[in-house]
């Protein structure tokens, strides 16, 4: 063991480990595009992007550039009440221009669970101050990733992540998982249906929902289903809050999901694929809805880093990257050529789904995967095993040859799995 190894294991509590029984870590020491090394020299092609954050791939001297250039000018300075800096305004306008119709202002975060947080109280302040203060409850979806703050936890649908941190914040509704294995958009909306009923529409103020599930398996919803949630939350003055953090900035081959479903959201939340990871920076888009509703009230509500000036530099190069090179219609086509690669994994007897959209691919089996995240890994590939599903979602920049890599040893290590 390095002293490096001994180091982390021995001062470090990482996210998602055991306390107490530290696991010994791969250290890594640089990346670029689609491939990382670690400390003794190892490659790793990346399928998984680290958490979805970095579209433009690892290694861009330009957004490092970007920092560089702005920590030199400016570092930072709080973006509280009047304060304000350049490259935070010249992002929010970028953003504002990128996003749907409807979309108008930009509340700054430093990462999706902090842009979850905000919008759950964001839409509860609008319903209040707009007249409605019974208007508390959030709807969510089982299996929905919304993050590991209070409310977005609170809001997060997956059982074992919320075990343990008691109780969360009330007035939080769970509907079934929008996935067409387990049910038809018309159960969905039927659901949704009864349990606005049930509730009241009084008293729902937002729900709120990934519109492909991510950590719950990278689950593309039935096709119609966005569309006609949509209609039914409109219908009885629901928000509807979409999370982009996943999806957004071209994961799904456009900037934001919401054009791939045709739906106008009153809040889109986002984060990791805006500054591509390197800057921890996010941002909620806000719509004239929630802009009319929470007209007149002090949203008593903010984070030391909000706007940051660097992160809003490195954003918007991050931007430019991926208009520049193509690298939202790069997803579509290399997400093609991956979809086609593991479609015939879908026949094996173990594997009960080969699902995806754009460069977001899941393989769900009927048992654990976490033996395929191994061996892959083994393989010098990086997949992220989450239960009985397999996360597969590389940078942007990933070229042909590396991706029938990924789909070459993902298939091998499925294959073995079902023995």
């Amino acid at each position: 063991m390095t002293t490096l190894e001994a180091m982390d294991m021995g001062g470090i509590i990482h996210p998602h480990t055991t306390i107490g029984a530290p696991d010994r870590p791969v250290i890594f020491d640089r990346g670029e595009g689609a491939v990382l090394w670690d400390v003794h020299g190892k490659s790793y092609l990346d399928g998984t992007c680290g958490l979805w954050q970095c579209p433009a791939g690892h290694g861009r001297k330009e957004l490092a550039a970007a920092a560089a250039a702005q920590i030199e000018r400016l570092e930072f300075y709080s973006s509280f009440n009047d304060y304000s800096n350049e490259p935070a305004i010249r992002l929010a306008d970028r953003l504002l221009k990128l996003a749907p119709a409807g979309i108008e202002r930009v509340f700054f975060t430093n990462g999706g669970s902090e842009g979850n947080e905000t919008a759950i109280k964001l839409a509860r302040l609008a319903q209040y101050n707009a007249g409605r203060p019974q208007r508390t409850v959030i709807l969510a979806r089982t299996a929905g990733y919304h993050g590991m703050g209070g409310g977005s936890l609170s809001a997060t649908g997956i059982d074992r992540l919320r075990t343990g941190f008691g109780p969360l914040l009330p007035d939080v509704e769970f509907l079934g998982k929008p996935h067409s294995l387990e049910h038809d958009t018309d159960t969905l909306v039927a659901e949704l249906e009864n349990k606005i009923a049930e509730l009241g529409p009084d008293r729902i103020a937002a729900f709120i929902g990934e519109p492909v599930l991510g950590v719950g398996g990278m689950v593309p919803p039935p096709a119609d289903y966005w569309p006609r949630v949509q209609e039914v939350l409109r219908r009885h003055d629901i928000l509807l809050i979409l999370d982009e953090i996943v999806t957004g900035f071209g994961r799904v081959g456009h900037w934001f999901a919401a054009e791939y479903y045709g739906i106008e959201p009153d809040m889109i939340v986002t984060a990791k694929g805006l500054s591509s990871g390197y800057i921890p920076m996010g941002a909620v888009l806000i719509g004239r809805r929630v802009l009319d509703l929470a007209d007149g009230a002090t949203f008593s509500h903010g984070f030391t880093y909000n706007g940051h000036p660097v992160g809003a530099a490195v954003a918007l190069a991050n931007l430019d990257i991926l208009e520049r090179e193509g690298l939202l219609e790069r997803a579509k086509t290399v997400g093609a050529r991956v979809m086609d690669g593991l479609a015939p994994l879908g026949e094996l007897a173990h594997v009960r789904e080969v699902r995806g959209v754009g460069l977001m691919l899941g393989i769900e089996l009927d048992r654990d995967a976490a033996s395929v995240q191994a061996g892959a890994r083994a393989d010098g590939l990086i997949i992220r095993a989450a239960g009985n599903n397999i996360v597969i979602s590389p940078p942007l920049v990933i070229t042909d040859e590396q991706a029938d890599t990924l789909v070459r040893v993902v298939s091998t290590h499925v294959r073995a799995a079902g023995n």
